[in-house]
């Protein structure tokens, strides 16, 4: 049919381009000026020859040829051509020698190849009439356009697509979802070829669509997300107005039914149950609860509260940001005791109401929440909570402070013990009975050193101590005059010589340790030994201080340059307590104009006599001081008699008395020796053999051993001390040359002992012969310094005589 179609249109538009063509061509003769011959050759121009025209109209080809033959366009002719053939006739530009071919010699046009509007619409070219010999233009190159004529061959089409458009719930009939359009690549200026007309295929019960606009519209207005949430609906595009053998293409559109708050929350049960222990804390969950919505997004937002003024009191009613349940928690603490069971009346609304569905119903509900209390053990509780007693500073050990009390909360009622928290009175102050929890004092109390004590009093049952209860306890310590008055510091006041009667010289205050709920109220006097004072007056100001004033014209400081001047301080009690104390005043030179230039220190008492513990006090210094001052004098006597005995007394008896040679020589712990006399190239000195002129009664048996074997000491004739004195005189030059020693004179302390010594050893342990060969009975004439020494050895050889008998 569509073929048929396709071939009957192709003969009309051939016959009606024959008819163009034969009814439509004529010759035309343009007559052009000297100034219209510049598109045209000018050599035919020359003279003002009349220039002759193309003979041609506008050609047309019709798109999607599909004959044999190349397709007749047209024919270009020449108002010179005389049908001689000597005009060839030629075109150039699109599709020239390609796609259309010209007749050299008549000029007519065919299409060869098959041309679609949709691609190209029209053509544009250029015709030229050349003679044939010369190959010259007989006229001006003339351009002329082919056009392609349109027949409807391409179908409407969705070039946006895929589609996606939204709706909300129960929307009024006719709302618009979306718009969608085709397009058609035919001529829309050429029949009807690209007039498109729009149609529903599939979802006409709940969308329309525009048959002009493409706007889809709702055909219901009872569309419910939660039964259907999507839509697919086909629309269909035709072209040719919709008539009969108009072309079509079709799109899916999906449309999705967005979510209204049009369902009310929904708890699934009517009644919920849970249970909690009784000690359970403040802020502790019991369960959640959620309640349904059929909605979607924020349309689910809900909040819960408790709606029954038992619960209100008793729990609280959370709403869980994620999930939306409802979070139940203790807001008091329970007690199984009081009661078991508690009913909570939990009620779930929507957050975000929509005006538009109010006359849907209530958009919200309620369910029953019981809460079961469990009854556990527990610990013993204060009452009343009172946590402050009170007690008298002067009140004697076991003086009771007050009486704690706790019960057992649990229906079994144990009897309950009672502690004290020791970490919490270290010094056990308080003790606590341990039966009736009365609280007594264990210690003297006194405010002034701990005005209060913070303890920590335990109660726990009797048969499981593991059940125990604090509570802090605070004791406020009262205050009992049992302080005197005390001056506020040690006064010192200073006054001129030449002071007039009524100066004032210093005005007193006292300080209490003890703090009367009234206040403090002080009197001053001056103490009874200063009664006959006739210097210095006390003036009682009645506002707890006293004034000093001078009382006489002038001092003398040579006289008496301080005056004591005691003053008796008196609380308001009860009972009423005083103190004594003294108030130093020196007598002082002063200028013209009254400033102090100097005092003396030598006190004298205002009074006459002294009290006799001052008397006393004085009189055990004076004793003190005599003990001490024999005491250094006999020390010093003992010392000296000492020295002196030392002095008389042979030093060579010191052997025995000490038992201690020393190191000597050959003592290099003591003294580096090498290093001192590295300094300095000493020559040796040797003792002579001199044995004789030590004593006349020495016996004359073999001295040489005697010398060796005995301490002997010759005092050499030829002994030379310079070396000493070389030393010296070198150490004194170095110090004097030393930049770091101190600008004074100071004491040079240097070890040196020389080369060697020429006495020789006492000890008899280098001896060459034993003891029994040696006589010592020489060691008599030595004289007194040898006296001890002879008697020793002559005691030992005694013994040795007798041994050997």
């Amino acid at each position: 049919m569509a073929k048929g179609l396709q071939g009957c249109s192709w003969t009309m538009l051939l016959l009606l381009c024959a008819i163009q063509e034969l009814g439509t061509w004529a010759m035309h003769t343009a007559v052009e000026g000297p100034g219209l011959g510049q598109s045209g050759d000018p050599a035919l121009l020359a003279g003002g020859r009349v220039k002759r025209g193309w003979v041609w109209n506008q050609f047309f080809v019709v798109e999607e040829y599909t004959g044999t033959e190349p397709l007749y366009v047209g024919k270009i002719h020449s108002d010179s051509d005389e049908g001689d053939g000597s005009i060839k006739y030629t075109i150039s530009g699109e599709g020239a020698g390609t796609i259309f071919l010209i007749d050299e010699i008549t000029g007519d046009i065919h299409a060869t190849e098959r041309l679609d509007r949709e691609q190209k619409t029209f053509y544009t070219l250029r015709a030229q009439a050349r003679d044939r010999q010369t190959d010259q233009l007989l006229e001006p190159e003339s351009e002329f356009i082919i056009k392609v004529q349109d027949i409807n061959d391409s179908e409407p089409r969705f070039l946006e697509g895929p589609y996606i458009g939204s709706v909300a719930e129960l929307s009024p009939i006719g709302t618009s979802v979306m718009q969608v359009m085709a397009s058609d690549a035919d001529d829309p200026t050429y029949g009807s070829s690209a007039r498109v007309v729009y149609s529903v295929l599939e979802g006409e019960q709940h969308f329309t669509v525009d048959s002009k606009t493409g706007v889809i519209r709702t055909a219901v207005a009872d569309l419910d997300r939660e039964t259907q949430d999507r839509y697919e609906v086909v629309i269909r595009a035709t072209d040719m107005a919709g008539q009969l053998g108009g072309l079509s293409g079709s799109t899916t559109v999906t449309i999705v039914v967005t979510d209204v708050n049009d369902n009310p929350p929904r708890f699934p049960q009517k009644m919920y149950q849970f249970s909690i222990v009784e000690t359970a804390p403040v802020g502790t969950a019991i369960g959640r609860v959620k309640a349904e919505d059929s909605d979607v997004g924020e349309n689910t937002d809900m909040t819960y509260q408790v709606k029954d003024e038992e619960g209100v009191e008793m729990f609280k009613v959370t709403t869980d940001s994620n999930t939306q349940e409802a979070v139940i928690s203790v807001q008091k603490p329970l007690d199984y005791e009081s009661k078991k069971v508690h009913t909570v009346v939990v009620e779930a609304l929507n957050k975000f109401v929509d005006p538009r569905f109010v006359d849907l119903g209530t958009f919200r509900d309620q369910t029953i929440v019981r809460v079961s209390v469990l009854d556990v053990d527990e610990p013993p509780e204060f009452r009343p909570p009172s946590n402050l007693m009170e007690v008298q500073e002067d009140a004697h050990i076991g003086s009771v402070v007050g009486i704690v009390t706790a019960l057992d909360p649990d229906t079994a009622n144990h009897p309950v013990r009672y502690a004290i928290d020791r970490s919490t009175d270290t010094e056990r102050i308080f003790d606590i009975d341990a039966n009736t929890g009365a609280i007594v004092t264990g210690k003297v109390l006194d405010r002034e050193t701990a005005g209060w004590h913070n303890i920590t009093v335990l109660a726990m049952e009797a048969d499981n101590h593991s059940q125990v209860s604090r509570a802090s306890l605070r004791i406020r310590i009262l205050d009992v005059n049992d302080n005197p008055p005390e001056l506020a510091t040690p006064y010192e006041a200073a006054v001129c010589e030449d002071a007039k009667p009524g100066q004032l010289i210093q005005t007193i205050s006292v300080v209490d340790r003890d703090e009367p709920q009234s206040g403090h109220r002080f009197y001053f006097t001056l103490a009874p030994e200063a009664t006959n004072n006739h210097h210095f007056s006390l003036l009682d100001i009645k506002d707890n201080t006293a004034a000093v004033h001078t009382q006489r014209v002038g001092f003398n400081r040579q006289e008496q340059d301080v005056y004591l001047l005691p003053i008796l301080v008196v609380d308001s009690g009860p009972p009423a307590l005083s103190s004594t104390g003294t108030l130093t005043i020196r007598i002082c030179g002063c200028d013209s104009n009254g400033a102090i230039q100097s005092c003396n220190s030598t006190a004298y008492v205002v009074s006459a006599t002294l009290s006799p513990g001052a008397l006393i006090a004085l009189l055990v210094c004076i004793l003190i001081l005599v003990v001490l001052v024999l005491l250094i004098l006999t020390l010093k006597r003992h010392h000296k008699s000492h020295l002196t005995s030392e002095d008389d007394e042979d030093m060579r008896d010191n052997v025995i008395k000490y038992n201690d040679e020393g190191g000597g020589e050959q003592d290099t712990e003591a003294y580096d020796m090498s290093a001192l006399r590295s300094l300095y190239d000493f020559s040796e000195i040797k003792g002579g053999d001199g044995g004789r002129g030590l004593g006349e009664g020495v016996p004359s048996g073999n001295p040489a051993s005697e010398l060796h074997a005995l301490p002997q000491w010759v005092q050499s004739p030829d002994l030379d001390f310079s070396m000493f004195r070389d030393y010296i005189c070198k150490k004194v030059e170095q110090a004097d040359e030393d930049l770091s020693v101190p600008p004074y004179d100071s004491f040079q302390t240097y070890a040196f002992e020389g080369s060697d010594s020429p006495v020789p050893s006492l000890s008899s342990i280098n001896t060459w012969s034993s003891g029994s060969e040696q006589d010592f009975s020489y060691l008599g004439v030595w004289g007194p310094r040898f006296r001890q020494l002879a008697a020793l050895y002559a005691g030992r050889r005694g013994e040795e005589d007798n041994e050997e008998s």
